[in-house]
Order: structure tokens, then sequence, then C-alpha cells
């Protein structure tokens, strides 16, 4: 299994960090690895909504359909996807900050099947490419809150 975790701080409210955080399509917006993603249901965000997210994997493009299992407003959101090949589990939280907010971020990821013997491998490529998705949290959060219309 892979876990990686990181806090993120946000210039937002925390309102506003929270709606774009369990807003998971907003995800290729600040995230390199993911190629597209789309809100599958209609509505306000909240448990039970689904987000598919494609994504490279051993060179080739998966998706994912991510399903919210927890949601506590401007609290935290969990989102669980899975397939035959792995099962994610990313848990995202937001607390008050200084500035804005502060985004708390965990995510385990899990191959299944025959796959699972290389489990212990995936942590490493999986760092890299949280690594650079954290980074792109960090300068989307960080950059000026859009003004209300």
């Amino acid at each position: 299994m892979a876990r990686y975790h990181a806090t993120v701080l946000s210039r937002r409210s925390v309102a506003d960090t929270f709606a774009y955080m369990a807003t998971f399509s907003n995800a290729a917006r600040w995230d390199p690895g993911v190629r597209s993603a789309e809100q599958l249901d209609p509505g306000p965000v909240g448990a039970g909504t689904r987000f598919r997210l494609v994504v490279p994997f051993l060179g080739r493009r998966m998706s994912l359909t991510y399903r919210v299992t927890e949601f506590r407003p401007d609290a935290e959101v969990v989102l669980e996807a899975s397939n035959r090949l792995i099962r994610s589990t990313d848990r995202i939280s937001v607390a008050p900050d200084a500035d804005g907010a502060r985004v708390g971020y965990h995510a385990d990821v899990r191959l299944r099947g025959p796959l699972s013997l290389l489990d212990p491998l995936l942590g490493r490529g999986f760092r890299a490419a949280a690594d650079r998705a954290t980074a792109g949290l960090a300068r989307t959060l960080s950059a000026e809150p859009a003004p209300h219309a």
C-alpha cells in the first residue's frame, strides 16, 4: 500500500476551500497526473456524489470513479475508488488557519489482484506523483481568492 500525507495552506476561506476540494473534479486543475475529471451526479456535492477521473497507470490511461463516502461540510470529505487493479481512498480535511484555511490531504492506494505483489514498489512512484499534485494544489490555493460575483 502506498500512503501519502500533505498539508497545504489556502488563502481562501474555510468554506471556499472546502467547496473547491470537495468538488473532486477540480483535481484536473491542480494535479498534473489527472488527465480529465468530471462530476457524474448533478447538484451540490454530498455523500454519494461520484466523480470520474482519468489518470495514467502503467503506461495507459485508467478511469476511476470516486464516490463521496463521508461528508462533513466545511470540515472533511472522504472519497473512495476501486476497480480490478487498485483501491484508492482520499481523505481531505479543511480547518481554519490565520490567513485562510489549512488542507490536510491523506491518500491511500493499494494494488489489487495479482498486482498486489507489487504493492511494496508502488510507494516510490506514488510519492513522486503525489508530490507533483501537492505542489500544484499549493500553487492553486495560495493564489489570490477570486472575487465573488
